[in-house]
């Protein structure tokens, strides 16, 4: 998953003006989509009228976005759900990227292609040492599989300490590797072409436990959005998304599945229209 995240502070300027939302959305093409989404949902909820937007490009690490959400000074944030953010925020439940996320393929070193042809059991693949950000839900995925992480703080060391060799395969949701590979020409890096992890994961946005208001503006323009189908525009129209699910291959690819410990009974895994279906692609 990526570090950034999202931040956003909600002040009104009185009780006539409207509430500017501020929040950070990097230059990473994942989170600018996710800050359109955010937009959407705004305007979706019937009370878009009420808000003006107010953009920074700023990146935060989840713990500090946690932290800044508890005391108010940031009112909503985005992140891959994990128990501890549930027990301290209030989660938006519908899944973001509609699961997708939880959609794994590699990037590994140019040239070690060949020892992924090989994997044939999930033993195998514990054999591989697999990079991971220290506080992504994922890595809970991970380790809760027994897979072998390696997971430095930061976001940026996992494909240098990759290219390195200090260790082969660093799993990314499937609309990000390629930008990611292509930015950094001066790596020895490449992209998987044959196997797929997928688990349950949910990114979902965050805001403080009294915060009920806005919870319900963004779930409200969420779900209007999926129903009239705007939601699956913004989504399946992105050329990231789009770009990325034409190269993935997804269903020839070698699937692993895993459990996600992160997940709550709560996750709304009932309700089809929220989450990605291979078969439909």
């Amino acid at each position: 998953m990526a570090i950034a995240g999202c931040a956003c502070v909600w002040g009104a300027v009185s009780a006539q003006a409207q509430t500017q939302l501020t929040y950070a959305v990097t230059d990473d093409a994942k989170e600018v989509l996710i800050g359109n989404i955010l937009k959407l949902a705004i305007e979706k909820s019937g009370r878009g009228g009420e808000f003006t937007h107010n953009v920074r490009n700023e990146s935060l690490t989840e713990t500090r976005l946690v932290e800044s959400v508890k005391t108010g000074s940031i009112t909503v944030m985005w992140a891959g759900t994990q128990k501890e953010y549930e027990e301290q925020l209030l989660p938006i439940r519908i899944p973001l990227f509609k699961g997708l996320l939880g959609h794994r393929i590699f990037i590994i070193r140019q040239g070690d292609q060949s020892r992924f042809d090989r994997v044939q059991t999930l033993e195998d693949l514990r054999q591989i040492p697999l990079g991971q950000g220290r506080e992504w839900g994922d890595t809970v995925v991970l380790k809760a599989a027994n897979l072998n992480v390696v997971a430095p703080l930061k976001y940026e060391s996992l494909f240098h300490m990759l290219d390195g060799g200090r260790f082969d395969a660093f799993p990314r949701a499937v609309h990000e590797p390629w930008s990611e590979v292509t930015s950094r020409p001066d790596l020895n890096l490449t992209i998987e072409k044959r196997i797929l992890l997928v688990y349950p994961f949910a990114m979902y946005f965050f805001v403080s436990k009294d915060n009920h208001q806005l919870a319900k503006v963004i779930e409200q323009g969420m779900r209007n959005a999926i129903a009239d189908g705007s939601y699956d525009d913004i989504f399946f129209a992105n050329p990231v998304i789009k770009d990325a699910l034409d190269r993935a291959n997804l269903q020839e690819r070698k699937i692993f599945r895993l459990s996600n410990p992160n997940m709550s009974p709560l996750t709304p895994f009932d309700d089809k229209s929220l989450w990605l279906n291979l078969e439909d692609l």
